[in-house]
C-alpha cells in the first residue's frame, strides 16, 4: 500500500501546502486527502513533480505536486518565461503565442500562462477562443514569438490536462531546451516562486492582445493550396459525418471542407459543443473505435461516404469508410500509407520531381512505407516516436536547401503533417485531404478501403498491432523499468517461434533510417531512446518502449504475409508471445 510510504519529508510537503495554500477549492480537496483512507491517493498526489519534457507537462488535475493546477502550471511557465528572457535577442522584447482546447481547466491555466509571461515583461498573443494545435504551430513563427504553449492534455482521458510548449520555428521544443527550461523550473518555488499580472491588468496596460483571425485565413488558404483540382466530380462530392468530439476541430473542419467543395457534413450533435467532461466519450482518442461510436451511429442512417473525427485538440485524425454495406476503420498507417502514395501520384502528375521529395515517419510505422517510397522515388527518413523528431525534419531540409522538398509526416498513432506550415500533427489538414482522396478515388470506382487493398496486394500484407499494456502510479513506473532491464539482460531469441535475426537497442544512438533520395545528409543519428527492437526471420517484427506521456508500456506488433488471414495470424502470435515475454 502507498500509504505505506507517507515518509516525513513527503508529509512536510503536503503540510505545508495546506499551511500556504489559498485556492478555496484546492485546499478543500487537500483536506479531503489528509482524512484517514485516502492515503494512497495523497501519496501518489505529492511522491514527486510533475515532469517537464520535450511535450511540456502533463498531469491529472488535482491538487498536489504531480497534479495539474495553477501552481503547477505558473511554476512551469515561470521557468519557461526565464528560459524565453535568457535567450531573447539584445534590445528585442519576446513574445509568446498561447492557445487553449476545451478541457476542465483550459482557460483557467491559459490565464496563469498570460499572467506570468506578462509580468516577467513578455509580449503575449492568444487566440480569443478556443483553436486547434496546428493554428498554434502556424502562428508562432508568422508572429514572430519566441515560443508558444497550447494548453491540452490531446487525446487523454477527461481527468488530464497540461500545456504543450512549441519553440520559435512552431515545432515542439528539443530535448536540449526542455532540460534548461526544467532547470530552470527546478528553481522555483511551486506555490510562490512565480511572478503573475492579474488578467485584466494585463489586458487593460496592453500586455496580452488577441491573434486576428486573420492569422486562421492563412492557414486555411495554406491548406487549400495542397487542393488537387479536379479530385472532386461536384455532381458526387463525398458525405460526410464528423465529430470534433466537444474539442476544437469543428470551426476550422468545416470551412477547410467547404473549400474543397464538401458541404455535406453531419456533425454529431451530441459533441458538437465544447464540454470538458467529455460526457459522451469519457476518452476521446480516436485511435480507438468507442470514441467513434456515436458517430458511426449516426452513419447507419444518414449512410454517408466517410466518418471522421478529431481529438480535442484537434491534432489527431480518425476515420472510417463506407465498404460493402458496413463501416470499416483505417488504421493510423492506412491512413498514412494512402495519402503518402496518393500525395506521390497526385504531385507527379502535376510535374513535381518526386526524387527531390522527403517523405518522413517514425520507426515504429509500418514497414510497407518503404515499398512506396521505392515504387515513386521519394526520399523516406525514420525518426524516433514524437512530432518534434518528424516535424523537426521541416527544419533539416530548410537548412539542405528548402521545405519545398518536404511530402508529408506521419506517425502510426493516428497524426499527419502534410504541409510544412506547420510542424505539428494536423488533424485539419490532414481530414481535408483524406476527404478529397477518397473523392479522387471515387471518380476511379474505388473507396479507400480497396484502395488500401489494391497497395496489399502490391506490397505485401504489412498488418499492424499495438498493445498498450498499463503501470499507473509510482510503482508503475519501478515496473516498467525493471521490464525494460530485464528485456536488455535477457534478450529473445525467438518470438513466437520465429527467430529474431536483429536486436536493436535504441539507447545506443543509431544512424537515421534512410531510404533512397540523393544522399546529401546521411549523418543524422538517432538521440538515445529506451526503445527495443526485434526484426523476425520471416520479416515479422516486434517493437517494445515506455509511453512519453502515459503510464504505460507500448508493444508495436509487425506482421507481414500474403494474405490478410495470414498476416492476422501472425499478429495474433506475437501477441500472445509478447504478453508472455512481459509477464502481462
Amino acid at each position: 500500500m502507498r500509504g505505506d510510504m507517507l515518509s516525513d519529508e513527503l508529509m512536510r510537503r503536503v503540510l505545508d501546502w495546506e499551511a500556504r495554500e489559498r485556492d478555496p477549492e484546492l485546499l478543500g480537496e487537500l483536506r479531503a486527502l489528509l482524512a484517514p483512507g485516502h492515503e494512497d491517493e495523497l501519496f501518489d498526489a505529492f511522491y514527486r513533480y510533475l515532469s517537464f519534457g520535450t511535450a511540456g507537462i502533463r498531469g491529472v488535475m488535482g491538487v498536489g505536486t504531480n497534479r495539474m493546477n495553477v501552481h503547477v502550471v505558473a511554476q512551469a511557465m515561470q521557468g519557461l518565461a526565464d528560459w524565453v528572457n535568457a535567450n531573447a535577442e539584445p534590445g528585442k522584447r519576446p513574445r509568446v503565442a498561447l492557445c487553449r482546447d476545451t478541457r476542465n481547466n483550459s482557460e483557467r491555466f491559459e490565464r496563469v500562462a498570460a499572467e506570468v509571461f506578462a509580468a516577467n515583461g513578455i509580449e503575449v498573443l492568444m487566440y480569443p477562443r478556443v483553436e486547434p494545435v496546428p493554428t498554434l504551430s502556424f502562428a508562432i513563427p508568422r508572429l514572430g514569438c519566441s515560443a508558444g504553449v497550447m494548453v491540452t492534455s490531446s487525446h487523454n482521458p477527461r481527468q488530464y490536462n497540461g500545456c504543450k510548449v512549441f519553440a520559435s520555428d512552431g515545432c515542439q521544443i528539443s530535448g536540449e531546451v526542455a532540460e534548461e527550461v526544467a532547470t530552470a523550473i527546478g528553481r522555483i518555488d511551486v506555490l510562490d516562486g512565480s511572478r503573475r499580472l492579474p488578467f485584466e491588468d494585463c489586458l487593460a496596460q496592453g500586455l496580452v492582445s488577441w491573434i486576428d483571425d486573420s492569422v486562421l485565413d492563412d492557414f486555411l488558404a495554406c491548406v487549400h493550396a495542397l487542393h488537387v483540382p479536379g479530385s472532386i466530380d461536384p455532381a458526387r462530392p463525398p458525405r460526410v459525418v464528423y465529430t470534433p468530439l466537444n474539442g476544437t476541430g469543428l470551426e476550422l473542419v468545416r470551412r477547410s471542407l467547404a473549400s474543397i467543395g464538401v458541404s455535406d457534413v453531419s456533425v454529431v450533435p451530441e459533441q458538437v459543443e465544447p464540454d470538458g467532461d467529455f460526457t459522451t466519450c469519457p476518452y476521446p482518442n480516436p485511435e480507438f473505435r468507442e470514441a467513434l461510436e456515436l458517430a458511426l451511429s449516426l452513419a447507419d442512417e444518414l449512410h454517408p461516404d466517410l466518418v471522421v473525427a478529431t481529438d480535442p485538440d484537434a491534432d489527431r485524425l480518425g476515420s472510417a469508410v463506407l465498404h460493402d454495406g458496413r463501416y470499416v476503420l483505417l488504421t493510423g498507417d492506412e491512413v498514412g500509407i494512402l495519402l503518402m502514395d496518393w500525395m506521390a501520384r497526385t504531385r507527379a502528375e502535376a510535374g513535381d520531381d518526386l526524387s527531390r521529395k522527403v517523405a518522413v515517419s517514425s520507426i515504429v510505422s509500418s514497414d510497407m512505407l518503404d515499398d512506396v517510397a521505392r515504387e515513386h522515388g521519394f526520399q523516406l527518413r525514420r525518426t524516433l516516436t514524437g512530432f518534434k523528431n518528424i516535424g523537426g525534419q521541416i527544419a533539416v531540409l530548410e537548412r539542405q536547401g528548402g521545405a519545398e522538398r518536404w511530402l508529408m509526416g506521419y506517425e502510426e498513432s493516428y497524426g499527419y503533417l502534410p504541409g510544412p506550415y506547420v510542424r505539428d500533427k494536423d488533424g485539419v489538414t490532414a481530414l481535408t485531404l483524406l476527404v478529397e482522396m477518397a473523392g479522387w478515388y471515387a471518380k476511379r470506382g474505388l473507396d479507400l478501403v480497396e484502395a488500401m487493398d489494391v497497395l496489399y496486394e502490391r506490397h505485401g500484407f504489412h498488418l499492424n498491432r499495438t498493445l498498450n499494456l498499463q503501470y499507473p502510479g509510482a510503482e508503475g513506473a519501478t515496473l516498467m523499468a525493471s521490464k525494460m532491464r530485464a528485456l536488455r539482460e535477457g534478450a529473445p531469441r525467438d518470438i513466437a517461434g520465429r527467430g529474431v535475426t536483429r536486436t536493436v537497442d535504441y539507447l545506443h544512438p543509431q544512424p537515421l533510417p534512410q531510404l533512397g533520395g540523393p544522399g546529401d545528409d546521411r549523418s543524422q543519428t538517432l538521440p538515445a531512446s529506451d526503445v527495443l527492437e526485434w526484426r523476425l526471420d520471416d520479416g515479422c517484427k516486434v517493437m517494445v518502449r515506455p509511453s512519453g506521456t502515459e503510464p504505460k508500456l507500448k508493444c508495436y506488433l509487425f506482421g507481414i504475409a500474403g494474405s490478410r488471414d495470414e498476416s492476422t495470424r501472425a499478429l495474433d502470435e506475437l501477441e500472445a508471445a509478447t504478453r508472455q515475454l512481459l509477464g502481462a
